[in-house]
């Protein structure tokens, strides 16, 4: 009996050895935005590396670029968008990725200013930039009606646009600009939606927003993204493991604040606007 036992840890650190060995000739290539996303997925990596699984993190300034390197197996797996941006990208280029589970984490969104302190200082026909991207710019469109600037048809969700725009008394210009360009454009407008994300990379401070939206909803998860053969890749899964360990959720909690962790174990953010 005792030998048979021996003999089954010898099988088992041999098996350990063998995935460890496997991991380490083969590293598993994560692509990312620059920046807090970019930070959270480089601390994963070392949590990773330390337990030897081999993750090398790439980041890209480029959406589509990230998508790309995915699609084209350079990397194995990116970490920086939602499903709504996802299924965008699939059916504008002609992709096939999909998310793999559910961890991530939330980017709110803020309207922000360097011209007024208060959204009762906005005056008739100031400009407003969102993005131009689907769902954050029916973010802040839906932001500008929580505002009370103004308002939109009912039942509309994240589908809205500035189609949807029934009242806008202050005949506000809405402005659509690539995402990464609106915290740029406060120089130029009254006030824009800056996604969390690019205003941290720029050095801009969440507290500084008028107001801020952290509402959770499963459609703005940022999730990894990879292509359908490589979703159930060993080397993915065992690392998606670490970057659900309590670990990761803690440095998301004291390093970016401002990110709801989503998908977790155990959740201790809630939703507040």
């Amino acid at each position: 009996m005792m030998m048979a036992l021996i003999r089954m840890a010898r099988v088992a650190g041999f098996l350990l050895a063998l995935t460890a060995g496997a991991f380490a000739d083969q590293p598993l290539k994560i692509a990312t935005s620059a920046g807090p996303v970019g930070q959270l997925v480089s601390f994963a990596a070392k949590l990773a590396n330390d337990k030897g699984i081999d993750v090398k993190v790439i980041e890209l300034t480029d959406w589509v670029a990230l998508n790309e390197a995915v699609y084209s197996g350079d990397v194995d797996a990116n970490l920086f968008q939602h499903g709504t941006y996802l299924a965008l990208q699939n059916k504008q280029r002609g992709l096939n990725l999909v998310q793999v589970d559910k961890v991530g984490v939330i980017a709110p969104v803020g309207l922000f200013s360097k011209k007024i302190k208060t959204l009762d200082e906005i005056k008739s026909g100031d400009s407003v930039a969102i993005p131009n991207e689907p769902l954050n710019g029916a973010r802040g469109l839906i932001l500008l009606e929580r505002a009370g600037l103004i308002k939109l048809a009912p039942g509309k969700g994240f589908s809205v646009s500035k189609l949807d725009i029934v009242e806008n008394p202050k005949n506000l210009k809405i402005i659509e600009l690539d995402p990464a360009q609106t915290y740029r454009s406060l120089d130029d407008v009254t006030l824009a939606l800056v996604n969390i994300t690019y205003l941290l990379a720029a050095g801009g401070d969440p507290k500084s927003a008028l107001i801020i939206d952290r509402t959770v909803d499963d459609g703005l998860v940022l999730r990894f993204t990879a292509r359908p053969d490589k979703q159930d890749d060993p080397r993915l899964k065992a690392f998606i493991q670490v970057f659900k360990s309590p670990e990761v959720k803690q440095f998301i909690e004291e390093k970016l604040p401002a990110f709801i962790p989503a998908g977790f174990d155990t959740q201790s953010h809630s939703a507040t606007r």
